[in-house]
């Protein structure tokens, strides 16, 4: 099983809010701290806020701010949710499945079940297992310990 880019960068976000303790971020600074695409991370931001994870600060001084405390946020809900279909073969899409092996097979329960671990195993993290080593992270993402961003984005023209 491979995840997503985008269910990566929706859990990068959520660390990144979480690091930043209470406080607004916005998405040009963690497209920069992450060293990629600005335009991925505000769908991925988008996604999380219409899913409850971020709540959004509109405005000059706007951006992301995380929603639900770390230790409620399970890793695998995240996945499961940003993930959309998780089909792994045909016949988890009844809709679209020609396999004539449909009701005797037992490839697709083993399937089934091994996917079921997996979020299962995901489950058994939370946000803040993700981020316990703050001191080792922030400074990786250009966070100072009192929750700055180190690299401010300079205004762009005309702003």
């Amino acid at each position: 099983m491979r995840l997503s880019q985008f269910s990566n960068f929706a859990i990068r976000l959520l660390m990144y809010s979480a690091l930043r303790q209470g406080q607004v971020s916005t998405v040009a600074n963690m497209a920069r701290a992450y060293g990629i695409s600005g335009e991925h991370l505000k769908k991925a931001a988008a996604e999380l806020g219409r899913l409850g994870y971020l709540t959004t600060e509109r405005g000059r001084r706007g951006g992301y701010r995380l929603a639900l405390d770390p230790g409620a946020i399970r890793i695998g809900d995240v996945i499961r949710q940003t993930e959309g279909s998780l089909a792994l073969v045909e016949c988890f899409e009844p809709a679209t499945n020609t396999c004539p092996l449909i009701t005797a097979c037992q490839l697709r329960v083993a399937l089934h079940e091994a996917t079921e671990a997996f979020f299962a195993a995901l489950n058994r993290y939370t946000l803040a297992d993700l981020i316990a080593k703050p001191d080792t992270l922030t400074p990786l993402l250009g966070i100072h310990s009192d929750h700055r961003p180190t690299r401010e984005l300079s205004p762009s023209p005309g702003a």
